[in-house]
């Protein structure tokens, strides 16, 4: 690694990261979904399995990474979580084999994790210690281009008429140069900083009510982040357009981190907040309601512009709020929304399979954000009572 990197250098990096980690190692399993059903003879009851245990490596990796205190281990996590996304990816395609399967799922959501938590501690913290403003928005954007990565790809793959196999082995060799620009590209381990006391923390009531919330938005999120190309597929007029609205949730999701942000400014974090709920509703409920492409591709648009929100938004709320240990008050947030991914896919599989489609999962999904509505306007209310 070079000895001294440029802030552009890092953050590239941290990006390229996000893309194996989250686009590849997590989310290439979703535009492929439709076809290893098809040629590999997976269920939707096993897909939804599958996404469970993916998210289940995920909360392990988030439980191990706010254990993680020592700012080399960190570091040294941060790399092997990216070179396990790669061996993931890999795993896929040797065998259809369910307990592999498991396995390459469960090393990529400990990858997503490494990815997510420790790479974007690491980049964040280097460009802190640089003197440059900490840009969120230009880091996450690593999240909607893995995904906009993992749809091309496979769209790439579908006109060289790649088998299911085929697919996973082109995205290993996309993974290949991603892995070489995060390692060489890697932030420097930081100084070690004293340990400072909490303080300033919210109140007690206030933190299990966003907690609460952050599950609905968890459920929200994984349901359309496993099933919406398998949802499209399954309309008989739309297949082979599930691509294509998987394309759509990448681009709407990549510059969606910096509108947020100048929404939560101009009407309150929390106003953004329900903004965001109900434009997640609108885009869950127009597929349930339409089989037609126009409404696979609105729902799928809406998708990806509400889902980053929700993420990036309620972080920095509890982060602003939680001054003296914000990475304990995040920890918390994500192994709710974490409770929530292992869940919501497994019993959203079974659902499909019983009834031979996705919508009473996709209702249920509705539902379930339309309560996460509900707990933030009674935090709202707490917030005006000065009860926060």
């Amino acid at each position: 690694m070079p000895k001294a990197l440029a802030p552009w250098q890092v953050s590239a990096g941290g990006i390229a990261g996000l893309i194996l980690s989250i686009g590849l190692a997590r989310f290439a399993y979703t535009p492929l979904l439709p076809l290893m059903q098809q040629q590999a003879a997976l269920s939707d009851a096993m897909g939804g399995t599958l996404a469970a245990i993916n998210y289940a490596g995920y909360m392990s990796g988030a439980l191990l990474a706010a254990l993680i205190d020592d700012a080399r281990w960190r570091s040294r996590l941060y790399l092997w979580g990216m070179v396990l996304g790669l061996i993931a990816t890999a795993l896929m395609p040797l065998s259809p084999n369910l307990a592999l399967w498991a396995v390459s799922r469960y090393l990529g959501g400990l990858s997503g994790a490494a990815g997510m938590l420790l790479g974007s501690g690491l980049v964040l913290g280097f460009l802190m210690r640089a003197g440059r403003r900490p840009e969120l928005g230009v880091h996450f954007m690593g999240l909607g281009l893995g995904i906009v990565v993992s749809a091309l790809g496979a769209m790439a793959m579908d006109r060289l008429a790649l088998d299911w196999a085929g697919h996973w082995w082109g995205f290993v060799v996309i993974g290949l140069p991603l892995l070489a620009a995060t390692w060489w590209w890697r932030p420097p381990v930081p100084p070690p900083t004293p340990a400072t006391a909490a303080a300033g923390a919210p109140s007690p009531r206030w933190m299990r009510w966003m907690i609460a919330s952050y599950f609905c938005a968890g459920w929200g999120f994984v349901i359309s982040a496993t099933f919406t190309v398998a949802i499209v597929e399954r309309q008989p007029l739309l297949h082979g357009q599930g691509p294509w609205a998987w394309l759509l949730v990448g681009l709407a999701a990549t510059p969606a981190v910096f509108l947020w942000d100048r929404m939560a400014r101009r009407i309150g974090d929390l106003n953004a907040l329900l903004t965001a709920f109900a434009l997640q509703i609108v885009s869950v409920v127009l597929p349930a309601l339409s089989g037609s492409l126009a409404a696979a591709l609105a729902g799928a648009l809406l998708y990806g512009a509400t889902f980053i929100g929700l993420v990036s938004l309620t972080l920095a709320l509890v982060g602003r709020r939680s001054p003296g240990n914000p990475g304990k008050a995040m920890a918390r947030l994500t192994l709710s929304y974490g409770v929530a991914q292992v869940t919501a896919p497994a019993l959203a599989g079974a659902m499909a399979q019983s009834s031979g489609s996705y919508q009473a999962a996709l209702w249920l999904t509705a539902a379930v954000l339309a309560a996460g509505m509900l707990i933030l306007l009674r935090l709202r209310r707490l917030e005006r009572r000065g009860e926060a």
